[in-house]
């Protein structure tokens, strides 16, 4: 079996695709609101695709704290512990 990819790089690839981000964006350093691509319908769209990709649920909490690349790595990585 291969081997499964980074959850860092699996998240840019949501973002990307969630976002309908040119693959050369620094996703790392996205922010909500940062781009055009982010503003409310996208953040709905990310998390949509956040929770399909990685088979998780997020609070309400979560989804309105989610203000940036980072911040939704650290909630994965704290939910899939």
């Amino acid at each position: 079996m291969g081997r499964t990819r980074p959850l860092n790089e699996q998240l840019r690839a949501v973002f990307i695709e969630a976002l309908d981000l040119d693959e050369t964006v620094d996703v790392e350093k996205l922010e909500y609101r940062g781009i055009e691509a982010w503003d409310s319908v996208g953040h709905m769209a990310l998390v949509a695709a956040i929770e399909d990709e990685f088979d998780v649920a997020l609070e309400t909490d979560q989804v309105i704290d989610m203000s940036s690349f980072k911040v939704a790595l650290d909630m994965l990585r704290e939910l899939k512990g």
